[in-house]
């Protein structure tokens, strides 16, 4: 039997090899309460299983965790599931090149973790989940025959998941791939408006950031954005509009960088160079978060605040757009709060992607209470409200921010489904009954 270094630092293509050589088309890792270990359905691939079991970083209990093989592209397709006590796991899917196996799984695990926080913390009747397709160099990302058929496989593999996975838009994918998966699943939210959906949250998940940005420049006594200089890191569809929004709130100085100089160009082209000056980076570039600058904004890939970018903030705040940006949430969560730079945690702020979209079948309103609730400074569980919780409790107890912020969160997830309890838990289970991975 492989040991799990040797089938963690397998590279895709090794895995699915390893897979066809073994036969194996689609396995799971369930989370056994009673005995506390992650149980493979393959005995082949349960030393990965007995590894994440004893990983204390992204391994949190994860309930399941779902792959299968699409034959036809040679592509690893997952659902992970972290903590359905609040609702079926719901989250994103990220469609993304990995360099290994271990890469794979950790993403989904931090992300699905993420999604359980971020909907609690949200007051969503959700547990929390991802999804992760991970993509084969060998096919073509940008052909649109290509990836209806990739995306329409990925919705049959959902809807054998009996619900207890809902997917939705993330990093990567687009509104066309989101028809393909509604194609083939009800599990499936933020499909586009033509279908009924509730279409690109992007505006509003970058107004959620604001949100956060304001609610820390207020509780350092600094009362709006006017006049305050922010260092953006990412051009995706958030940053661009959250840009967009610190313009108008009369920010006086953005610096943004992007991997992307089509992207670069674009948004050049919008502001004056006294506002904007942006640049294109390349993927060892950390000179943004050199700026100087009052706000420092991650919002491209996670894991960017570390031990090698922490030393060269000079922002004396960091709140993004970006999902994990703590590469060690222990460590570099205490080397934030030691520098003295206030950490507004990701999940917290960028939540309203999850809110526009999680509860579609509901129908809409203008002006909907139901969203707008998120940006009142008055409700309890509001970004701002709960961002001046945070760092209040962060200050009285010493503790970092991103800490309070997770068991505050974590407490919340605990709380069960008012009419349906743990019933995600329950599917997960009889998945694993019925032999799922041999349907």
């Amino acid at each position: 039997m492989p040991s799990s270094k040797h089938l963690l630092k397998l590279k895709p293509q090794e895995f699915i090899k390893l897979l066809k050589e073994e036969k194996i088309r689609r396995f799971y890792f369930v989370y056994n309460e009673s005995k506390r270990i992650l149980i493979s359905s393959h005995k082949t691939l349960q030393p990965i299983a007995d590894s994440l079991s004893r990983d204390k970083r992204d391994f949190l209990k994860h309930e399941g965790i779902f792959v299968e093989l699409d034959s036809n592209f040679d592509t690893l397709m997952g659902a992970f599931v972290h903590k359905t006590n609040r609702g079926q796991g719901i989250g994103g899917l990220r469609y993304w090149d990995y360099e290994t196996i271990e890469d794979f799984l950790r993403d989904g695990l931090r992300l699905s973790a993420g999604m359980t926080r971020k909907n609690a913390l949200a007051g969503l009747w959700w547990g929390g989940g991802k999804g992760v397709i991970c993509h084969n160099p060998l096919n073509n990302k940008k052909n649109t025959d290509y990836r209806d058929l990739l995306f329409s496989n990925y919705g049959r593999f959902i809807s054998s998941l009996n619900g207890c996975y809902i997917t939705a838009e993330d990093v990567g994918t687009t509104q066309r791939d989101m028809e393909s998966v509604f194609g083939y699943t009800r599990f499936i939210t933020c499909i586009p408006k033509d279908k009924g959906g509730s279409g690109n949250p992007s505006d509003l998940t970058a107004q959620g950031v604001v949100s956060g940005m304001e609610a820390a420049l207020h509780y350092r006594k600094k009362s709006t954005l006017n006049g305050r200089t922010v260092a953006v890191q990412g051009l995706g569809n958030v940053a661009s509009r959250m840009i967009r929004i610190l313009y108008e709130k009369g920010v006086k100085k953005v610096f943004a960088c992007d991997l992307n100089p089509e992207i670069v160009s674009q948004i050049t082209n919008e502001y004056s160079n006294e506002f904007l000056e942006s640049y294109t980076t390349t993927k060892n570039d950390i000179s943004i978060f050199s700026k100087d600058c009052d706000i420092f904004a991650p919002c491209a890939t996670g894991a960017v605040l570390n031990n090698k970018t922490i030393p060269k903030i000079k922002a004396k705040i960091v709140c993004g757009a970006a999902n994990n940006q703590l590469e060690d949430p222990a460590r570099d969560d205490k080397a934030l709060m030691k520098r003295g730079i206030i950490y507004v945690p990701d999940f917290l702020t960028n939540r309203m992607g999850i809110v526009n979209c999680a509860n579609e079948q509901y129908g809409y309103l203008n002006n909907d209470p139901a969203i707008e609730m998120h940006f009142n400074k008055k409700w309890k569980h509001s970004i701002f409200k709960t961002t001046i919780e945070v760092l209040k409790e962060s200050k009285k107890t010493k503790k970092p921010s991103g800490e309070i912020a997770v068991n505050l969160a974590d407490k919340y997830s605990e709380m069960s489904h008012p009419m349906f309890g743990h019933r995600g838990k329950r599917i997960i289970d009889s998945l694993a009954e019925n032999e799922w991975h041999k349907s």
